[in-house]
């Protein structure tokens, strides 16, 4: 059965997840914006997206763009988790799976790094 959580709760789990970040990763991200949204639209299943340029793809010519973003899809998360503290497990997880697509990690080492 699917967690009933507010959203209120669920954007301190996001606010949490981001806490646990490294300082360095975490100044890293001063152009990152993060989004709680129901879901995705195009791809309703999916539980994060980066919305960006990665830092390793930036070279000289980028600036004067709108900041990065990272979406975290509360709806899908919710219907995977069948209790608060699984829902707090995966709101770290695929907050970490999403900013490592900032710093320009590919999901296939995400998954040899055991984050997949």
């Amino acid at each position: 059965m699917p967690v009933d959580m507010s959203l209120r709760r669920f954007e301190e789990l996001v606010a949490d997840a981001l806490d646990l970040l490294p300082p360095e990763f975490a100044k890293a991200m001063d152009n990152v914006v993060v989004l709680v949204e129901e879901h995705n639209d195009e791809e309703p299943g999916i539980l994060g997206l980066y919305h960006g340029i990665a830092l390793t793809e930036r070279n000289s010519d980028y600036g004067g763009v709108l900041p990065d973003r990272i979406s975290i899809y509360r709806g899908p998360i919710l219907e995977m988790c069948e209790s608060e503290e699984d829902v707090v497990d995966e709101v770290a997880i695929t907050v970490v799976h999403e900013v490592a697509h900032h710093f320009g990690i590919d999901d296939d080492r995400l998954h040899e790094l055991g984050w997949g």
